[in-house]
């Protein structure tokens, strides 16, 4: 990736539209300070103060939050949440975001709001250290009602957007926006429509999906083609190539430390190196940085091993972010090309 390539593509950005579809989450961060501990009196167990509270769109919520950073111009998330206080905190983040058109995200009272809420220990001169966790999810199938809206949502959009984002953040399938049933629209849409780049993710694998793009991590790719986990990344090559010749789309494969590889269905792959790291890392939304920044690469006309270089430079930027699902800039993405090793080589 060179800077010049880099401008070309992302002086595009600002004219793209781009759909998201799927789970967003409210991703809701309790600041601890550990000076103000305490010992409770009713039940002698530790008492952690909460001195701050911040929240912002998780999951799909991730991705668009790195869309945003990238410059879109225009975003439409499509999903919903709850009609709850979470939900209310989630809507209010979305549409405070420059671009982002929430037209098709709606509340119902068919669902909770999906909600990560994280406690981090914030001791000064240390990274945060996140307690556990406590999620809140949805454990029943998605009404019917609830999916044929979104589906609608889908077909408006399709033929609308220059690109098409399905992240699958749910443990348990058909609970979340991306069901069986709206995998079937996903497919007849892509029988009748014009192609544009339709890019899945799902943390549940791709097993079932339509032929769009897929993007996925070494033990996803594994499971899906029984392929070892430990390949080596020419294995990982010929197998990604193996998958976008039958489904006659690209495949991206995240490799963590060993970067990232791209397929494209002309027999085509790509390796891109991981940047080296300077510091202190957090690998949470590193992979969601990838999934945005490839779509949109990809939407601006980007070539296969574009998409993966400037992909590769927004997860580096990422993973350096700590206590927080991170985005990346256009303009940071420009700084780090400057100081990175990888310039000499391009």
């Amino acid at each position: 990736m060179t800077p010049k390539a880099l401008q070309t593509i992302s002086g595009r950005y600002p004219s793209l539209r781009i759909a998201v579809v799927g789970d967003f989450c409210l991703d809701r961060y309790l600041e601890i300070d550990p000076a103000r501990a305490e010992v409770s009196i009713e039940t002698g167990l530790p008492v952690y103060n909460v001195v701050r509270v911040r929240s912002q769109p998780g999951a799909a919520g991730t991705i668009l939050n790195n869309l945003v950073a990238l410059g879109v111009g225009k975003i439409y998330p499509v999903g919903f949440c709850g009609e709850d206080g979470e939900g209310y905190e989630l809507v209010r983040a979305l549409r405070s975001l420059p671009g982002v058109d929430p037209a098709h995200f709606f509340q119902t009272s068919a669902r909770r709001t999906f909600t990560y809420c994280k406690p981090l220990v914030l001791t000064p001169g240390e990274p945060p250290r996140e307690l556990n966790r406590l999620d809140s999810k949805n454990w029943t199938p998605t009404p019917p009602e609830v999916t044929g809206r979104l589906a609608d949502s889908l077909e408006k959009l399709r033929t609308a957007v220059d690109a098409v984002i399905l992240l699958d953040q749910v443990d348990l399938a058909d609970t979340g926006v991306v069901t069986g049933s709206l995998l079937k629209a996903v497919d007849a849409l892509e029988r009748k429509s014009l192609p544009i780049p339709v890019l899945a993710d799902s943390r549940r694998g791709l097993r079932g999906y339509p032929p769009v793009i897929f993007k996925m991590n070494a033990a996803e790719l594994a499971a899906l083609t029984g392929m070892p986990a430990q390949s080596s990344i020419d294995e990982v090559r010929k197998t990604a190539v193996q998958m976008a010749e039958k489904n006659r789309r690209a495949v991206f494969v995240t490799l963590a430390e060993r970067g990232l590889v791209g397929a494209g269905p002309d027999g085509r792959t790509e390796h891109v190196p991981a940047l080296p790291l300077r510091g202190a890392i957090d690998v949470v939304g590193a992979g969601d940085s990838v999934t945005a920044n490839l779509a949109t690469a990809l939407a601006a006309g980007a070539e296969l091993g574009e998409a993966l270089g400037i992909a590769a430079l927004a997860s580096s930027i990422v993973v350096h972010q700590l206590g927080t699902s991170g985005s990346a800039s256009v303009a940071q993405m420009e700084a780090l090309l400057a100081d990175s090793p990888q310039k000499a080589r391009d």
